[in-house]
This record gives structure tokens, sequence and C-alpha cells, in this order.
């Protein structure tokens, strides 16, 4: 199922990356942080992808007004398979509670059906602030972003994990950090230094891999 030739552009660095890049980006800037979303998003669809945003913090229509007042060119409306925007906390919390388990499922079978639709790959992009409402299942919230590092090397997905530095604590953030193998740093993807792979990770917080 993996393609590990395949390189892809990100939208806002001129480097190439594998695809399967899981990374986080904690952001104290909005217009930082919309200017990467934006790009990422269009970068994924000019390369032929599957494109699918996570959103928390405002409507679905609201989101693709804003793309494209920031001139990204879109797939009309009539093609919306090819990038969609969905609600974040549905889309993690289906029964209202958080599984990690299913999760991992849904983003299995988002590159599954993207492979199977033709598309070159799948990248996403989720806002995360629906993990600080108290849902069930939140708790294993690091647990889950751990095990994204495992599913990407069968299903190699492109996924960036959006955290607001504000909202929250150091703690967290700190552990977020240890999960994810690369960081967008300043509009630059950039390798982390803190980050402990997975099987170590889980083992050390007696999680079964």
């Amino acid at each position: 199922m993996t393609n590990p030739t395949r390189t892809i552009n990100l939208g806002f660095t001129p480097e190439r990356f594998s695809e399967g890049c899981h990374m986080c980006y904690i952001y104290n800037d909005e217009i930082e942080r919309r200017e990467v979303m934006a790009r990422f998003i269009e970068s994924g669809v000019a390369d032929g992808e599957y494109v699918f945003y996570l959103v928390d913090s405002m409507p679905k229509a609201e989101m693709q007004a804003h793309l494209q007042q920031m001139g990204i060119h879109l797939p009309p409306a009539a093609d919306e398979r090819r990038f969609d925007v969905l609600q974040a906390e549905t889309t993690y919390c289906p029964e209202h509670a958080f599984s990690p388990e299913t999760m991992l499922d849904t983003l299995k079978s988002l590159y599954e059906q993207s492979v199977a639709d033709g598309f070159a790959g799948c990248r996403g992009m989720g806002e995360m602030t629906w993990a600080l409402r108290g849902i069930p299942g939140s708790e294993r919230l690091v647990e889950y972003e751990s095990r994204i590092n495992i599913v990407v090397r069968t299903h190699p997905l492109t996924a960036i994990c959006q955290y607001d530095a504000s909202r929250f604590d150091g703690a967290t953030i700190f552990n977020i950090l240890s999960v994810h193998p690369m960081m967008v740093v300043r509009g630059q993807v950039v390798k982390n230094p803190y980050y402990i792979p997975p099987e170590e990770f889980l083992a050390r917080h007696a999680v079964t891999v």
C-alpha cells in the first residue's frame, strides 16, 4: 500500500518531503496559522491528493469562504470529494466520546478510500481545541497522537495537528511535542529533537502497542 519514493509539496516550504509526515503546529500567531493552513490545503489539491480539514473554530461555509478570500483555488462545489471540511468534534468523537482506536480506523479508511478513488495521496489538517472540552476519552489524546506514527507506516497520509499555545497547558504541549516527529515552525518544517518513537513512548506510559 505504501509508496516510499513519493515526495510531496507542503505548500509553505520549497523542500519536498516523503508522504506520511506527521507534524505538529503549535502556534500563537493566527495570521501565520491561516497562511500555513491555506497553503497546505492548496498544494495538496494541486497535487491531486484527497484533502480534508477538521475545523473547530468556525462553520464549514465560513471556512471555505475564508480560503477563497485568501486566493486559494479550491475544487468547484460539484467536486467536493477532492477537498472536504469536516467538523472536528463530531469526527473525532462521533459517539460524544473520543476513542483513539475508532479515530485511527477513520484515518486508515480515509487513506484507503483516497487510493481507491484514484487520488495521488491523502492529507489532512486538524484543529485540536475540541480536546479541551472534557469530552470522555480526550485524556487519551497523546496516546492517539503517538499511535498515528504507527498508522502512517502502512497508510502514509500526511497530517498537521494544530495546537493553540495560548489554550493548551505546558505539560500537554510538552507531551504533544514528544509524539510528533516533525514540527512546523514559522512556516518551515523541522525535525523534532524531542520526538519519542511510539513503541518507546507507549511503553513508558504502560500502554500496549
